[in-house]
């Protein structure tokens, strides 16, 4: 069971680092506001999922500790 916890906490990580990267480039070369595209969006929700895992798993491996 840790293992599967450990393993999404990294997995999220990783997913959130890369939606990261995402962001600061897109909206680097973006200068004016408008509404999210369907891409965007799709990375908003992913962010916010792993998010969501990355500090659920961490809490799960520090309240196992």
């Amino acid at each position: 069971m840790i293992h599967l916890v450990e393993n999404t906490f990294q997995f999220s990580a990783i997913i959130l680092l890369l939606c990261l990267l995402y962001y600061y480039r897109h909206f680097k070369k973006t200068k004016s506001e408008r509404k999210l595209t369907l891409s965007e969006l799709f990375i908003y929700i992913i962010t916010q999922v792993a998010i969501f895992l990355c500090g659920g798993s961490y809490l799960l491996l520090v309240l196992d500790k």
